[in-house]
Parts: C-alpha cells; structure tokens; sequence
C-alpha cells in the first residue's frame, strides 16, 4: 500500500532529475495536499517530532514533510511540485542566510513565500536558544554525548565562541547528531517554549 514515504522519496528522486510519473501517481492516491520543504533532515526530525507531541500524524491529513538535501534545491522542488508541477501547496523553514533562493524560486514558481518562515541562523540555533544553553547541556549529558562535547570545547578555535555558538557547532560535528538531537530538542520543548518559526509553521499546517 501507497505511504507519504513513498511519495516523498519518488519526489526526490524526481528532482535529483528521474521520471515524474511515480509521484504523479502516489500525489493523487494518498492524496497529498501540502508539502513542507525543509533544508535538511535534521529539520524534518524536529517537524515530525513537534507533529508527535500535539498528536499529530501527519501523512493522514495528506501533508509530507520532505527534506531537500539542500536550500539550493528549493526551485527544483517548487517547479515540480509547486503551481508548474503538481499544483500541491507549499509551505517549510528556511535559514535567514538562504531565504534569497526561497524567494526566488517561489517567485519563479507563481508560489507563494508568505507560508515560509525563516530561522534566524538555523532551526538548531532557535531551539538552542528556546531551551537555553544550560538544558540542552543537560540533555546532551543524558543522551551519553557529555565527553565528545567536552573534548570538542577544548579545541582552540572554540574558545572566541559564545556557548550558544558552540553547541550549535558541536551538534553538526557527527554524522547524524544533528538529526538525533533535532528530535530530542523539539521534545524537549515547553509548549509555550516552541521557536516561533517552528510554533508558526505548524499552526499553518
């Protein structure tokens, strides 16, 4: 039986340049309504960690959450499933630094930027900052990740780093650490603690 992870994954391998005929089919069986285009992974463990803890599912109400591999791929994706493509809604997170390519390729698209909400470093930065830098060294304590952290502060280069600063860039050092603590921040979130930009996507979903 057809899933949202089928058609998420026949959507990317769509854009990465592959026949369109796969998602075509799975868009109008599931059926999907929206798509949330998200940079990475990592953002996609946070949305579907949030999604969960407000007893959400998702893939039920025909929205797919789908991480890009990339904020320079958003025109690829806005083409094929944007208003030119499959005619689905858009929605997703951008980073500040990336938002120029959100703006021109939904503009490109004739889709809408306004369901877009922008992180002001990342989405790993807001939630560093929404939990403050003394839980989330906490919670890398319980999740086992205490000594890699200390060892990573000790390197020269970290020392001109704000704590927050260094936090973010300890969680991007290990391949899928980002992914993990993505979902392990986001659950550890006070409802009325949720970065905006997270707080507002999902209210728009």
């Amino acid at each position: 039986m057809a899933d949202m992870g089928a058609f998420r994954e026949a959507a990317i391998a769509w854009a990465a340049g592959g026949p369109g005929d796969r998602a075509c089919e799975l868009a109008g069986q599931l059926p999907v309504r929206t798509v949330v285009l998200l940079e990475g992974p990592s953002d996609a463990a946070a949305v579907d960690a949030l999604a969960a803890r407000r007893g959400r599912d998702l893939a039920a109400e025909g929205i797919c959450v789908l991480p890009m591999g990339g904020a320079t791929n958003v025109g690829r994706f806005a083409r094929l499933l944007g208003p030119p493509g499959l005619g689905l809604r858009l929605t997703g997170l951008c980073d500040e630094a990336e938002r120029r390519y959100y703006v021109r390729a939904l503009r490109q698209s004739a889709a809408t930027h306004q369901g877009f909400f922008v992180c002001a470093a990342d989405l790993e930065d807001e939630l560093i900052r929404a939990l403050g830098v003394s839980r989330v060294t906490e919670l890398i304590r319980t999740e086992g990740d205490l000594r890699p952290l200390q060892t990573f502060l000790r390197q020269p280069e970290q020392r001109e780093r704000t704590p927050q600063q260094q936090l973010r860039r300890f969680l991007g050092t290990k391949k899928g650490r980002k992914i993990h603590y993505g979902r392990v921040l986001t659950e550890a979130l006070d409802p009325d603690d949720t970065p905006a930009p997270l707080a507002e996507l999902m209210a728009g979903l």
